[in-house]
């Protein structure tokens, strides 16, 4: 990796967008947007730590990968540090915390970084990446995709272009942490602009799969959020949505009056079966839900990368089956339909 790794892959998200721009015009006004999508992430008056977090992409070692498993569920980069440089990384990337989502694994032999992230995000992996279409030389779009552990196994899939988007100053500096060591072992096909789904210009129709995991229910408008996606896919494209999910029929759906799980921004969470009914609705056609998992304590926990409130400080302790409020413990279902 180049010595400013930020700079590197923001290079290269610029010419794979204006590579994307020469067949699909679309594309222009993602280029149009895009320095000011970058300036604003590292702008300290919108992100007061953000000049920090560049610092320690800055400092960490420069190393070439000897290998990259972007399809296996540590997500496994083979580096040889000195015994000075694994002590240097680790702390540096422990200055990145909380890891929410991954996990991650980064070295060698006895020195191995293991990033355990509160999310087992790979469980997640697993159970969604059974029921995709074939994700080999797609356009992908990863809605809110954390710090790109999905991102990355989607590469991993064989995708020729994965773009996520997720306005957080921190998960943004953790995927070019991730993205120092990876270098251009994915022949940088993953990519990351650091801005919400409302900020891409609409009716782009650039991306064959687009997923939103874990999303609609942080939307006040969900109704507006499937619109937004609809509008990123081509025709015939993929959606694959994933979220919150409540029992009941086709009219139930679950307005929490103030926090839910300790979330104080989750709106609707909706039954399979109105969840059903809304993506018809939005116009999308071939509706299934492919799974359905209630959230465990081996998926969503405290670790030593992620040290705040987790799963288990958000269920009553005397019934697991409720949340602190009272309500449905957390149940996610994924869902795939098509535009």
């Amino acid at each position: 990796m180049s010595s400013d790794t930020i700079a590197s892959a923001e290079r290269e998200l610029y010419l794979t967008l204006l590579n994307l721009a020469k067949h699909h015009p679309k594309a222009f006004e993602w280029l149009t947007l895009l320095p000011e999508w970058l300036g604003a992430i590292k702008d300290k008056t919108n992100y007061a730590h953000a000049p920090e977090y560049q610092a320690i992409i800055n400092k960490l070692p420069k190393l070439s990968a000897k290998n990259v498993a972007l399809d296996s569920d540590n997500l496994n980069i083979e580096v040889s540090f000195t015994q000075a440089q694994f002590k240097q990384t680790e702390a540096l990337l422990q200055k990145l915390a909380p890891w929410r989502k991954g996990p991650f694994l980064i070295g060698s032999d006895e020195k191995q970084i293991f990033i355990d992230t509160e999310w087992r995000s790979d469980l997640k992996w697993q159970r969604v990446a059974a029921h995709l279409s074939n994700l080999d030389n797609r356009r992908i779009l990863d809605v809110g995709g954390g710090s790109g552990y999905h991102g990355w196994r989607m590469a991993g899939l064989g995708a020729k272009t994965v773009i996520i988007i997720d306005p957080s100053c921190l998960f943004y500096h953790q995927f070019m942490a991730i993205r120092h060591f990876i270098g251009d072992f994915d022949d940088f096909r993953t990519h990351y602009i650091p801005v919400p789904l409302e900020a891409l210009p609409t009716q782009s129709q650039l991306f064959d799969t687009v997923f939103s995991m874990g999303v609609l229910y942080h939307r006040a408008s969900p109704f507006e959020h499937l619109q937004q996606l609809k509008g990123q896919l081509v025709k015939g494209g993929e959606l694959v949505l994933e979220t919150l999910v409540v029992d009941g029929d086709a009219t139930t759906v679950l307005v929490p009056s103030e926090r839910y799980a300790q979330m104080n921004n989750v709106y609707f969470l909706p039954s399979i079966a109105a969840l059903t009914l809304w993506l018809k609705k939005a116009g999308f056609t071939e509706v299934r839900c492919v799974d359905v998992a209630v959230t465990c304590f081996e998926e969503q926990r405290q670790t030593d990368w992620m040290t705040y409130h987790s799963l288990q400080d958000f269920l009553d302790p005397n019934d697991v089956s409720k949340t602190i409020e009272g309500y449905p413990a957390p149940k996610r279902a994924t869902f795939i339909a098509k535009k």
